[in-house]
């Protein structure tokens, strides 16, 4: 044991005279110069360094330097900033008067991609041959770069004419072989616009073929983002992807990528050509898309009550919201392919399955070939063409519904409308802003509709005609119900919309009890209606059979109008009974003057009927 511990301490002390001697006789500024200039060859690029640079030991033998900076030629500004700077440098090839890094650490960097740091060639700059080996490099001397540390540093990214993007709190590793290949973990925090985006990844990357191909595999991604017209949880997630880019294409790739948002997720490919106007293509598909736990707006559940979150959704300023996006301009700036296909979708509380999408832009002319899904055992369908090339843009779509429940599309939308059966639809429609209230308030178009087991709830037509006739005619009984709804077998009509106005003409139900036609208008900014409706009461009358017969061939004109939460109505129920007694007496005397054209009492009778 004592002559291991004797070992030990001599190799310690050893070691601890070797580097004292290295630090004694070696001066690291001997290398500043060989640094800055290999810099320059290799890149182009001006590496500046402020101050003397110095020995540090321990842990790892390092070279440590004051402010440094790093500047493209040509630039107005450094593209990197740093406070400070650490090269990890092995021991022996210093001995052999050779200079290996084997980390770059930077703390407090300031990482600046903008146009004011990007290179620019002088306008009288000759143009030379094709580039060889740099010229005048000195031979004994190497440089090589294992690892690079990034620690509390910040990347500020701008494109020309665009709005600055700042990343904080950038924390990087990356170790790399000599095979080109790296491993990277990189963390950062994102804020713009009140929002905070907060991610991590952790990636391999390969770079043997750069600058023609670069792949990267990301095996892990976590991110959270919150803040304004965020939902209050934020959004937050996990995923994975392999990105590549091929340089010769002006090309990015996105394979095998799969990503969760909330309690949604998505899987499949993405594209991207980097021209003047990025040409995109997008292949994606869903086990669930819950748009409702991505987007602010409390979603609607099927009862018709809102579904309230913890707390308020805070609302983006202004300043930040930027330009008016109602001209839907930014997509005459790029064409794109996107197919989008979910198993189960939610949206203002609506389940709907089986989503298939095709969706094209070819620089400003959108077209939805394909919008589709079920809903309950029906089915809708919502293809059209969003045309924003010109100033004002124009929407157009052709919506077609099959045998689709309209109570919980009522309820999603906000409508207080008591009103349940099976839709179907076809028409077409045109605006100029996609969402619901510019549809409520400046679409137009027409549409042919049909719904089957329909019930109205809080007025029953049935009743409300035959307690007015009994009310007035002792005659009759009609049978006691207290089911306060209005339900026809089957209900059609033809519905046009002008600027808020949905106005109904054509209007036919009929059921076992009733029969009714008739025509409206309802105002959907104010919530308001005014239609008018001839119903026939076809059964639960009791008492005088004659007059129950005429009743079930008489038309009782009903007037349902004011606010769709307080409805009013009107009967002329004894008006639409003397006018049918009238008219039966006319066809009655004039079958008995066609059969007593000769009798002396016919003068009498045309009198009478001119009377009626």
């Amino acid at each position: 044991m004592r002559r291991l511990l004797t070992t030990l301490v001599f190799l310690l002390v050893v070691l601890v005279a070797g580097l004292s001697a290295l630090v004694l006789l070696v001066n690291p500024n001997d290398f500043r110069a060989y640094m800055v200039r290999q810099v320059e060859i290799r890149s182009g690029y001006q590496l500046h360094l402020a101050g003397p640079l110095r020995w540090h030991v321990w842990p790892q033998l390092s070279i440590l330097s004051g402010r440094m900076s790093l500047t493209a030629p040509g630039a107005d500004q450094p593209l990197v900033r740093a406070d400070n700077m650490r090269l990890d440098v092995a021991l022996l090839p210093l001995l052999s008067h050779q200079l290996k890094v084997q980390q770059v650490m930077l703390k407090g960097a300031v990482i600046e991609l903008t146009p004011q740091t990007e290179e620019r060639r002088p306008k009288d700059a000759p143009i030379g041959p094709a580039t060889g080996s740099p010229v005048g490099e000195e031979r004994g001397w190497s440089f090589d770069i294992a690892q690079l540390k990034v620690a509390d540093s910040v990347l500020v990214f701008q494109h020309d004419g665009d709005e600055q993007i700042t990343v904080r709190d950038i924390n990087l590793q990356m170790e790399q072989n000599d095979s080109k290949q790296a491993r990277i973990e990189l963390s950062s925090r994102v804020n713009r616009d009140q929002r905070d985006l907060n991610l991590s990844l952790a990636a391999t990357l390969d770079a043997s073929q750069y600058p023609r191909q670069l792949t990267a595999t990301i095996s892990k991604l976590d991110y959270q983002l919150k803040g304004a017209d965020l939902p209050p949880q934020g959004i937050m997630g996990s995923g994975t992807f392999i990105a590549r880019w091929l340089e010769a294409q002006r090309r990015l790739e996105l394979n095998q990528l799969r990503l969760t948002a909330n309690d949604s997720d998505l899987q499949g490919n993405a594209s991207v050509v980097l021209e003047e106007k990025p040409q995109w293509a997008i292949d994606l598909r869903a086990t669930k898309l819950d748009l409702d736990g991505l987007v602010a707006a409390n979603p609607v559940a099927a009862n018709g009550k809102a579904l309230q979150h913890a707390q308020s959704t805070l609302p983006r300023p202004v300043i930040a919201a930027g330009i008016d996006d109602t001209s839907y301009q930014n997509l005459r700036a790029f064409n794109a392919r996107v197919n989008i296909a979910a198993a189960n979708v939610r949206w203002r509380g609506l389940e709907f399955t089986d989503v298939q999408s095709r969706i094209t832009n070819e620089y400003g002319l959108l077209t939805v070939a394909e919008l589709a899904g079920k809903f309950g055992s029906g089915s809708m369908s919502l293809p059209g063409v969003l045309d924003a090339r010109n100033q004002k843009p124009q929407l157009n779509f052709s919506p077609k519904i099959e045998d689709v429940e309209i109570g919980p599309i009522l309820s999603a939308f906000n409508y207080p409308i008591a009103l349940s059966g099976l839709l179907s639809m076809k028409g077409d429609f045109s605006g100029d802003r996609l969402n619901a209230e510019a549809f409520r308030r400046s679409w137009q178009g027409a549409a042919s509709i049909t719904m089957a087991n329909t019930r109205m709830q809080g007025m029953n037509f049935q009743q409300l005609i035959q307690q007015a006739v009994t009310r007035s005619n002792g005659d009759v009984q009609a049978q006691e119900t207290y089911d306060n709804v209005t339900t026809l077998d089957s209900f059609s009509a033809q519905a046009a919309l002008n600027n808020g106005d949905l106005t109904l003409n054509n209007m036919a139900g009929k059921s076992s009890m009733l029969d009714l036609t008739g025509q409206g208008t309802l105002n959907l900014v104010d919530r308001q209606c005014d239609t008018r409706f001839n119903v026939t009461v076809l059964g639960g009358w009791q008492g005088d059979g004659r007059l129950i017969e005429v009743l079930k061939s008489t038309p009782i004109p009903l007037r349902v109008y004011g606010p769709w939460q307080k409805l009013n109505y009107s009967l002329q129920v004894d008006q639409a009974l003397r006018k049918q007694l009238q008219g039966e007496a006319k066809r009655r005397l004039n079958d008995w003057l066609e059969k007593h054209k000769d009798s002396g009492k016919s003068k009498e009778v045309k009198e009478l009927l001119n009377q009626l």
